[in-house]
C-alpha cells in the first residue's frame, strides 16, 4: 500500500458542522478548496497554519477532519474529488 499526501483531504468545520474549507494536493500542490467552491494554491507553509492551531485547539469553535479518499490512477487528478 503507497500513502500520498493526494490522497487525503483535510476540512475546517464549526463545531455545528458548517463547512468553512478544505485542503488538498494534486499533481500541482497544494489548494485550498471555500465554503464558496473557489479553488485557491496553497504552500505547505500555508496548510500547516490552519492545520496547527486547529489540532492544538487555539481556535475554539473549530473542527479539523483528514478524510482518506485515494485517486483512482486512471482518473484526471485535476478534477476534484466530491466532498463528504
Amino acid at each position: 500500500m503507497t500513502l500520498r499526501n493526494t490522497d487525503y483531504r483535510i476540512t475546517f468545520r464549526s463545531k455545528t458542522g458548517r463547512f468553512y474549507y478544505s485542503f488538498a494536493k494534486d499533481a500541482g500542490g497544494w489548494y485550498q478548496i471555500t465554503a464558496a467552491g473557489n479553488r485557491h494554491k496553497a504552500t505547505a507553509e500555508q496548510v500547516l497554519n490552519h492545520v496547527l492551531p486547529a489540532l492544538a485547539k487555539v481556535k475554539p469553535g473549530l473542527e479539523i477532519a483528514v478524510e482518506y479518499a485515494p485517486v483512482d490512477p486512471g482518473l484526471d487528478s485535476s478534477v476534484d474529488r466530491p466532498s463528504v
